[in-house]
């Protein structure tokens, strides 16, 4: 079995060449135990430091790592969705730079997947109470308000539709991500809501965030635009003939 990393990056100079050398090196021990094979895709989303010539330049020591891109910042959305559409792998996972949830994740959500018989895996920080461990009470808070908010909007269940962890059967990814059209952080929704649409069964599990770092997102004012968002894709979704 192939197992496809795909990691979207923006402006990440600092971390990228440590990022590829640890995925390498993660990756290529799992491959030893399991007899998997493994590519690492980097989509650089219009960034304007050198972290993608840090990844090729890492890369050409390395083996099974590529970069694909554009010019123009797009958000994060089109660079997931651009790495996985360069993808050849029977698994698909996507997950950030900074590596937030360390690289044991991936190992389990392949066996979770394996086992399972899942389409989907959703990574979570909620069905453990060390999910949110080293956040602040301020930030664990307005997080889980914010997913919420966004869940009962968007109709569904799912402890942790943000998490920036996720794996997907590797045809089923490349089915997902084709349809989704939204290039901000609401695009996780979207490929979630079409994977629901497709009939598509969907699991979860837990994970931890090991690197802390400053959040992206901005609760407050993203909030709103998610929602208007979240109306376009809602009815975008429901005229999908799949």
């Amino acid at each position: 079995m192939k197992i496809s990393v795909c990691i979207p990056m923006y402006n990440e100079e600092a971390i990228a060449a440590d990022c590829a050398r640890t995925l390498h090196d993660a990756m290529t021990a799992h491959s030893v135990m399991t007899g998997d094979s493994f590519e690492i895709i980097f989509c650089d989303d219009g960034s304007t430091d050198r972290c993608t010539d840090c990844v090729r330049e890492a890369a050409a020591q390395l083996s099974d790592i590529t970069v694909v891109g554009y010019t123009d910042n797009r958000g994060k959305g089109s660079a997931v969705r651009e790495a996985i559409a360069a993808s050849t792998g029977d698994i698909v996972i996507y997950t950030d730079c900074d590596l937030a949830y360390g690289t044991d994740v991936i190992g389990k959500a392949v066996a979770q997947l394996k086992e399972s018989g899942a389409d989907v895996l959703i990574g979570s920080r909620n069905p453990t109470g060390d999910g949110y461990e080293g956040y602040t009470f301020i930030r664990k808070l307005a997080s889980k308000t914010y997913i919420k908010v966004l869940n009962l909007f968007a109709g569904f269940r799912l402890s942790d539709s943000q998490c920036g962890f996720k794996a997907f059967r590797g045809d089923c990814a490349r089915k997902i991500f084709p349809l989704v059209k939204t290039d901000g952080f609401a695009f996780d929704i979207e490929a979630i809501m079409i994977a629901l649409k497709m009939k598509l069964s969907i699991c979860e599990m837990g994970v931890k965030i090991i690197n802390h770092r400053e959040s992206k997102i901005h609760v407050a004012g993203d909030t709103f635009k998610m929602l208007a968002d979240l109306r376009r894709i809602k009815k975008r979704v429901k005229a999908l003939d799949i």
